[in-house]
């Protein structure tokens, strides 16, 4: 997804690369403390560093190899722990952090069978939120926060009524598949992209065939987020299921390149 506008204060937009991925914080507020943005970004940083399936020091390793309790983990781990366990039977299995993926180079992990669990697929949403939240706290009304894509924005980019967020192609890399306008808003989307196929349906164990990308938005990016990822691995029946989601609108597009959406996607 792509932002428009340029900032005019470059203190007050700022990049990372954390999680993976470059993480943008651009706030259009002219009179709040710039050191908000360094409070975010540390509060990202230590989200990564308790979360990560990649470091082998965090609180997720950790628990997954069995040298770490559950009942010992910070608060934020079994918050998150139990939101997703909540999404799990939400979205009737699709969403399930201990159902197996495909990693870039084609192996299934984790799985069922081995107990891991990978909460990725919510704890990024929800670290946006809460660094979101930082911003709130500071003062700031107008900004957005840009994570590999997902994306929380408040308020709007004055002149501008609105952001406009451009969705990529899930086919065609230099071309859009929509342009979004939202304030006050969260937008998600999963697909295969850059990844490829990492996304499977849990009850199959393989990737959908049928599908290219889902985006969802509405006011919880946490939530976007999972909804997103449950609609994908639903293949051709997510369209059904996110048009009954209260409060989130959804864009689908399948394989043959068809574009559903619900009744009040905002594009433009």
């Amino acid at each position: 997804m792509d932002l428009a506008v340029p900032p005019v204060r470059p203190e007050f937009f700022r990049v990372e690369q954390i999680m993976g991925m470059p993480i943008l914080i651009d706030v259009r507020d002219p009179d709040i403390d710039p050191a908000a943005l360094d409070r975010a970004f540390a509060w990202l940083r230590l989200v990564d560093a308790r979360f990560s399936t990649y470091r082998v020091e965090s609180e997720i390793s950790r628990l997954n190899r069995g040298d770490l309790g559950l009942e010992d983990t910070h608060p934020d781990v079994r918050e998150v722990l139990a939101r997703c366990e909540r999404l799990r039977e939400e979205t009737g299995g699709y969403f399930d952090v201990r159902a197996p993926y495909l990693a870039s180079d084609g192996r299934e992990a984790p799985g069922p069978s081995s107990g891991a669990v990978d909460p990725s697929g919510l704890v990024k949403g929800w670290a946006v939120t809460r660094a979101a939240e930082i911003l709130d706290a500071a003062g700031a009304r107008n900004y957005c926060v840009n994570a590999g894509g997902d994306i929380t924005a408040r308020g709007r980019p004055a002149p501008d009524p609105y952001w406009s967020i451009g969705i990529q192609h899930p086919l065609l890399r230099d071309q859009l598949a929509a342009v979004v306008a939202i304030t006050d808003q969260a937008i998600a989307t999963s697909g295969a992209y850059e990844r490829g196929s990492h996304i499977i349906d849990p009850r199959t164990g393989c990737p959908p065939e049928d599908i290219l990308s889902v985006t969802v938005v509405g006011p919880d990016l946490a939530t976007a987020d999972a909804y997103a990822t449950a609609a994908y691995a639903m293949g051709k029946a997510g369209p059904a299921w996110t048009a009954r989601l209260a409060g989130y609108e959804a864009m689908t597009i399948l394989a043959d390149q068809t574009v559903l959406s619900t009744m009040g996607f905002p594009s433009i």
